[in-house]
Parts: C-alpha cells; sequence; structure tokens
C-alpha cells in the first residue's frame, strides 16, 4: 500500500480523481509480515481484542488529504540477439481517497502475559483458563490455578520527555543540611525548618513554664524594627488577659505577619494537640487541667451540616468549604501553587510596609467572624474551630456554665463540662443556621408542614431522640480537607 498526495500534476493541468470510496489509513507501528497477525494486533476484523491483559499503544487521529493507488509494473523480456532494451511499463489505479491518518507516536508499554513457569521453566499459556468467552459451570471458577495478578500499567507517560537536571545548589560558608529523616528521606520535599514549638498532650504530666531556647533565638533574629516588638508586647498582653488562643483568634486581635506570628507564637506558649484544647496555645505555665474556670478556653470543633434531611444539599449551602478539591496538589506533582514565604531579609526590613494600601496596624488582621459566632450570622466556612467563650449567644453560654461550681473531674472528651455538652452546643447551633439559611433562602424550603411536623423536626434536630442521632452522626460530613486543619498547624512547626 502506498499514500501519496491527492492532487498529482499531468503536464500543467491537475488530475481529476473518479468518485472513490474514503479510507482510513493506519501507520502500523512494526515491521509486517503476516497480514492476519498484523490485524489481530489492531483488534481483529470485527474491530474487538479478545486480550484484555493486553497494554495498548495508542495512536492519534489525523485529519489527511491523500489517496491510496495500485501500481503494477509490466516489464517485457528482450529476445535474445536482438540487442533491444527492456520494455517497462507502469499502470496506476486509484483504490480510494484516504481522509484519516492514524500516528503511534507514543511509546510501547511493558506487556504481562497470562503465563505460567513450571517447575522445568517451560513456559505455558493460561489464557484459556482466564479468560471466559462463553457461559461457564461453576466448574470453571472453582479449578487451582496459579495466581496471576498483572499490573494496571507500568509506565506513567507513554511520550518521550526531556528531564533537564537541576545544577547543584551553592550554598553559602557555614551552611549545614538539614537532618534527614524518614519522612524526607525521598521525594521532591525538603525537609522542614524547625520552628521550635512545643507540643503537649492532654495526659502529660507536667506543661513547660518557658520556651526553648532556640525558639529565643529564632525571634530574635527577626525582631529587628520597633513595629516587630510592639507585635509581641500586644501578644504578651492578650496572653495576660487570656492564657488560651487560637492561632485565628490572635491574627483577628493583632495584624502581624503568618510568618513573623509562626515564629512569636512558640516563644508565649505551647500547643495542644489532644484533649479539650486541642489545637490552641496555651501560655507557658499555665495548665487547663487543673482550673475548672478554662473550660469556657475549651475548643468545639462545628461543622455546618447538610443533607436532603436538612433541606439543603452541599452545593446548596450559602457557605464555602475553606478548601477545594480542585486545588490539592501533591508534593510530587509538576505544577505547585506558589509559595508566599519570605525571606529573613524581609522579616527584618518590616516586609515591605511603604507600599502596602492598608495601613500597618489591620494589613494582617482578619475578621472577627473567623473566630467568633453570633446569633443571626453564618460562619464563614462550613468547618470551624470555635472556643466556648467566643460563641455569643446567651442559650449556647447556658449550656455551657450548667455545671458551674461542680466541676469535678477533667476528662479528655469534655473536658471541665458536663458529658455531650459538645452534642448539645452542635444540635443548638445548627438549628441555628437552618433558621438562617430557611429566612435567607426561603426557596430550599419551600415544602410546608404542620405544627407537629415541626415541633417533631425540632426535636429531631436537637438530638432528643437518640436514634436518630447516631443515624445522623453516619451521615455527617466534614468539609473539604477540613481535617487537616489542625495537622497543617502542626506541620508548621515541625
Amino acid at each position: 500500500m502506498a499514500a501519496v498526495g491527492a492532487h498529482a500534476e499531468r503536464g500543467s493541468g491537475l488530475l481529476e480523481l473518479p468518485s472513490s470510496p474514503r479510507l482510513v489509513c493506519v501507520e502500523y507501528p512494526g515491521l509486517v509480515r503476516d497480514v492476519g497477525a498484523m490485524l489481530r494486533t489492531l483488534g481483529g476484523e470485527e474491530g474487538v481484542s479478545r486480550d484484555p491483559y493486553c497494554h495498548p499503544v495508542c495512536a492519534n487521529r489525523f485529519p489527511a488529504s491523500a489517496m491510496l493507488l495500485r501500481v503494477k509494473r509490466r516489464t517485457r523480456k528482450k529476445q535474445l540477439g536482438t540487442g533491444e532494451p527492456k520494455d517497462v511499463q507502469f499502470e496506476m489505479e486509484i483504490i480510494g481517497i484516504v481522509t484519516t491518518v492514524y500516528k503511534f507516536q507514543g511509546m510501547s508499554d511493558f506487556q504481562y502475559l497470562a503465563m505460567h513457569s513450571g517447575p522445568d521453566g517451560k513456559q505455558t499459556s493460561m489464557y484459556d483458563k482466564v479468560l471466559m468467552l462463553k457461559p461457564e459451570k461453576e466448574e470453571f471458577f472453582n479449578r487451582e490455578l496459579p495466581l496471576y495478578i498483572p499490573p494496571p500499567i507500568f509506565s506513567r507517560l507513554d511520550t518521550p520527555v526531556d528531564y533537564y537536571y537541576r545544577p547543584d545548589v551553592q550554598h553559602r560558608d557555614g551552611y549545614n543540611n538539614p537532618q534527614v529523616s524518614a519522612e524526607n528521606l525521598i521525594g521532591l520535599s525538603r525537609a522542614r525548618r524547625p520552628n521550635n514549638a512545643i507540643f503537649v498532650n492532654f495526659d502529660d504530666e507536667e506543661v513547660p513554664t518557658k520556651p526553648l531556647d532556640a525558639a529565643a533565638q529564632a525571634w530574635k533574629k527577626v525582631c529587628t524594627n520597633p513595629v516587630d516588638r510592639k507585635v509581641e508586647e500586644e501578644l504578651r498582653k492578650l496572653f495576660e488577659v487570656r492564657p488560651v488562643w487560637s492561632r485565628n483568634a490572635v491574627k483577628a486581635n493583632i495584624s502581624v505577619h503568618p510568618d513573623k506570628l509562626k515564629l512569636l507564637l512558640p516563644c508565649l506558649a505551647y500547643y495542644m494537640i489532644t484533649g479539650p484544647w486541642r489545637s490552641l496555645w496555651v501560655r507557658f505555665g499555665y495548665d487547663p487541667r487543673k482550673h475548672p474556670e478554662a473550660k469556657i478556653y475549651q475548643v468545639l470543633d462545628f461543622r455546618i451540616r447538610c443533607g436532603m434531611k436538612y433541606g439543603y444539599t452541599p452545593n446548596d449551602m450559602p457557605v464555602k468549604a475553606k478548601r477545594s478539591t480542585y486545588n490539592y496538589s501533591l508534593p510530587i506533582t509538576v505544577k505547585k501553587p506558589v509559595s508566599h514565604t519570605v525571606s529573613v531579609h524581609d522579616l527584618k526590613q518590616g516586609l515591605g510596609t511603604s507600599g502596602a494600601k492598608k495601613p500597618a496596624s489591620s494589613r494582617y488582621k482578619l475578621k472577627e467572624s473567623i473566630y467568633i459566632f453570633r446569633e443571626g450570622a453564618l460562619p464563614p466556612y462550613r468547618q470551624m474551630f470555635y472556643q466556648l467563650c467566643d460563641l455569643n449567644v446567651e442559650s449556647l453560654q447556658k449550656i455551657i456554665h450548667r455545671n458551674d461550681g461542680t466541676e469535678s473531674e477533667c476528662t479528655e472528651r469534655d473536658g471541665w463540662c458536663l458529658p455531650k455538652t459538645s452534642d448539645d452546643l452542635r444540635d443548638t447551633m445548627s438549628l441555628m443556621i437552618r433558621q438562617i439559611i430557611r429566612s435567607t433562602r426561603p426557596a430550599l424550603f419551600s415544602s410546608t408542614t404542620s405544627g407537629e411536623d415541626g415541633k417533631e423536626q425540632l426535636a429531631y434536630e436537637s438530638g432528643e431522640d437518640e436514634d436518630d442521632e447516631e443515624e445522623e452522626e453516619e451521615d455527617f460530613k466534614p468539609s473539604d480537607g477540613s481535617e487537616n486543619e489542625m495537622e497543617t498547624e502542626i506541620l508548621d512547626y515541625v
């Protein structure tokens, strides 16, 4: 077979093509010795491959403008003794017009054949034993066969790519490579820079009374201007007024760059990773497990409930998720999100305060809604970490203070509060949020219910029915990426 240009010139005119069938050309990626075998590798004449374990080579489709010709060469042998040259004639016939061509531009993948190696090393085909080509009886599935588990894929890429090796980094004098651990021994991510935070578990006997020397030195290194010293003094006053803070609450009360706050917090507080004060920063020397009044600083992991039984689906919720799975990127992916880190020089120079539009007193401040829950307002995200003292609703505070003066034991689940206090708070907050959404988007609650139905719905949402409450927890879904909230903060300090 041959493919040539569709427009062939003869003398000064164009060759007019007769009415010919339209064909498809396949540039076969191999040497054809047996046409039948070649067709079987392309799926056979029926166009269906019978080898499900075959890793195919993928072709790309391109438009074409060519012809398939049948060319015959006729040679008349010269007569002996006449001295006449051979008479060679060519006959050409147009078989069809090629409008589409398939080209195999990728590389072939490895093949994992359904074969079994016997004791003598002889390979035996297993296709007749593992492939069911027709309905079979039970005996076909109960036969003893060698284990055959083919891998789904070998190569990640089917086209060759150029890999450009980066030159070795030239470090300044005195640089020491970071310590290598099992977490960063293999991978593209560098070893994290330690920020010298102290982590405390709920079952630890003692709490630290002072920061690590390395933490104080790290902050001293970047605290070189009056703005930094003012921020440090403001944070000290916050911990004097209130010994336990979340990082978001600090950001809402002090205007400080996140990279500087990362260095300053370990100088004034330690980080709780378990118990009722998990994910919170606690002032050095203060042990909330020994002070019943510290229950107002406990954390509440609140997530907006959604589902058809609540009247709205996740897509109908007027509250966005903190993270989106569409923006999530693994550490090994090529297109990484742009990092917003700053250098030590920028930290010393106050992070370029001269070109900022906002004043320095509020440039990095967050809104109060990031850590305070108010009646009549929706949370900014579907999952929030509130401290109990920041639930500014009278009915919620009554639930928190039900056992004031009678606290006897601090437990890891409920702290100094009564058992299931967190559940009661979540039920009440969920009902309040449902009422807000009902008032702002009544179309989601178009179905009318009677008074009795409303009472039953209220009791159901308040958790009075234990059976329904258990079913509710099974359908309860966190927001995208929200379960890693505390883990993300911990990774900043390890």
